[in-house]
């Protein structure tokens, strides 16, 4: 049996708990077009509605639903978790409800993931980056 071992993109020395601004990029499992089951959806919209609730000195800025993906800039303020643990709970959250929601439809069955085990970050230095994110979203 061959162990995987996954790369980490984190950067090393950043806190990401740190007051700021981060664009994060979460993709669907297998790239799979989750997010144009309107079910599906309207959970991950009302979550990212409820996070700023359950985790104080978060605010969610901007964000997009693609069909297999979700872009999503972050604020940070005085927050006592970092980034990971955010959209880990995130993910785990809009997981656990897709699966109630709909057991056996769109691939979700049996242990199948919604999400990609990991996501992309950005950390946003400036003003200028922080603009062109929020025209790029």
């Amino acid at each position: 049996m061959e162990i995987r071992f996954r790369k980490n993109i984190r950067l090393k020395n950043c806190d990401y708990s740190a007051k700021g601004y981060y664009f994060a990029t979460i993709c669907a499992d297998y790239r799979k077009s989750f997010f144009n089951n309107p079910q599906i959806r309207q959970i991950v919209v009302a979550e990212l509605a409820l996070l700023i609730k359950r985790f104080s000195g978060l605010k969610v800025d901007y964000y997009v639903i693609m069909p297999n993906h979700v872009h999503i800039i972050f604020v940070l303020e005085d927050s006592r978790f970092p980034l990971p643990k955010i959209i880990q709970a995130f993910k785990s959250i809009t997981t656990s409800k897709a699966k109630q929601a709909l057991p056996l439809q769109n691939g979700l069955q049996n242990g199948q993931r919604l999400w990609q085990p990991d996501y992309y970050e950005h950390v946003i230095r400036n003003e200028r980056a922080l603009s062109k994110i929020r025209e790029y979203i």
